[in-house]
């Protein structure tokens, strides 16, 4: 099926399917259609949407709450078309009060995603893994998960996350996760654990309820091996800005390169073919559509 006349996936109802099918699922962190397009291209099921990524690349500024619902939204929708599986993106703060929130929800359904997360956060937001962060009053947060829940399709993933270790310790992080939950979230992602010992605590004080694990490279929580956090029953995983970090290393070399030769010349070996480039992003599709629809 041709990516630009394709039928769109039933996001939600194909995520839903993963979660139940799969012990653990995978969902490394896009910021762009391009990058989407590689996470599915490696064979992963699932891409997330990362926040982070996205502010990096649509502002080339740090994730601190400048972008707006509908810029998010818009970049969303860009991924979801550039792919043939389910998209979860970062839906912030939900971007205001419980009457926000369900318009949130609303334009990211609208924009094809399988599933967002909410954070308790103070907005402003910043990144998760950058101090400085407040959250808002638990019963707060509560009004949203509850307005958003009222609203969504049934499919539609409701991820609840806290901030709150970083804010108000591990206790209360896990007490706003049993609250968010018993509000009507389908899972439950606890922010930025700073050691083994608190995602081990994390793991058993909320059994039995869905969780996510944010492998954030680099960031304040330690490198944990997938077999240990299948051992501990987390249920997604997402690696949000493997992509970025990686593209923008890559990039940052050649061109240091290249302003010191003035030419690509000695960096040709280390760029993707642009015939294979040509081919991985379509250009046969649209040749062959321009075959079958232009007649002059």
């Amino acid at each position: 099926m041709s990516r630009l006349v394709k039928e769109r996936v039933n996001g939600p109802r194909k995520l839903r399917e993963l979660l139940s099918s799969r012990e653990i699922l995978l969902a490394p962190g896009a910021f762009d259609a391009l990058s989407a397009r590689l996470v599915e291209f490696t064979g992963f099921e699932v891409v997330y949407m990362t926040g982070f990524g996205t502010s990096a690349g649509l502002l080339g500024y740090p994730d601190v709450g400048l972008l707006t619902m509908t810029e998010m939204v818009d970049n969303a929708r860009r991924i979801v078309d550039a792919v043939n599986i389910p998209v979860i993106a970062d839906a912030d703060t939900g971007y205001g009060n419980p009457i926000n929130v369900i318009r949130t929800i609303q334009e990211y359904e609208r924009a094809g995603v399988a599933g967002i997360h909410i954070e308790d956060q103070v907005f402003p937001k910043k990144c998760g893994h950058i101090s400085g962060k407040e959250v808002i009053p638990a019963d707060d947060m509560v009004q949203k998960i509850g307005a958003a829940k009222d609203v969504k399709s049934p499919d539609f993933l409701l991820i609840a996350r806290t901030d709150a270790i970083a804010v108000e310790g591990l206790d209360s992080a896990l007490e706003r996760a049993r609250q968010y939950y018993r509000a009507g979230a389908d899972m439950i992602f606890v922010e930025a654990p700073e050691n083994l010992e608190q995602i081990e605590t994390i793991s058993r004080e909320l059994k039995g309820i869905p969780l996510l694990f944010n492998w954030a490279e680099g960031g304040k929580t330690p490198p944990v091996s997938l077999d240990t956090l299948r051992r501990l029953g987390f249920k997604l995983v997402i690696f949000p800005v493997s992509t970025l970090l990686s593209a923008t290393l890559v990039m940052k070399s050649v061109l240091e390169q290249i302003r010191k030769d003035g030419t690509p010349l000695n960096v040709m070996d280390k760029l993707y073919p642009f015939k294979e480039f040509l081919n991985f992003i379509g250009l046969p599709e649209v040749q062959s559509l321009e075959k079958r629809y232009v007649t002059h």
